[in-house]
């Protein structure tokens, strides 16, 4: 058995003539190991990852923002400056986040119910939780 490959062993390596020899880097990676469950630590991150619930208001701080909205509403060819906290649903699962949000009042739209200001943020009423702005400091806590 020895013998077999004398004819063989001390010939000079194969070099193709059309094709280009493949660089270590490059060999290196066939031999890597294939992710059989590719997306698998994405899942888990999004299922690790937090969100908040809604807070629902009481009905006197519902009151509270319909009198500032109304102010504001009041005040809008001073394109009054206010700081807005408001939810944002997540898209992927339950819950979202609260952002707070400061800009320049542009309209109230009460067809679509939505606070939009000059930077085109369009912020749902229905989700907003506190707003405070120069006009309605006398009415907040």
């Amino acid at each position: 058995m020895a013998d077999t490959y004398e004819d063989i062993i001390n010939l000079p390596h194969h070099q193709s003539e059309t094709r280009p020899h493949m660089p270590n880097s490059e060999r290196a990676a066939m031999f890597s190991p294939f992710a059989a469950l590719s997306g698998y630590g994405d899942a888990i991150t999004e299922t690790a990852r937090l969100t908040d619930r809604r807070i629902e208001l009481s009905e006197d701080e519902i009151q509270t923002l319909n009198e500032m909205l109304t102010l504001i509403h009041a005040h809008l060819a001073e394109r009054p400056e206010v700081t807005v906290t408001y939810f944002v649903p997540d898209l992927r699962k339950d819950g979202g986040a609260y952002v707070t949000h400061t800009g320049h009042v542009k309209k109230i739209d009460e067809i679509e119910k939505t606070l939009v200001l000059m930077d085109k943020t369009m912020i749902p009423l229905g989700d907003i939780l506190d707003i405070s702005t120069a006009l309605c400091s006398d009415m907040q806590d």
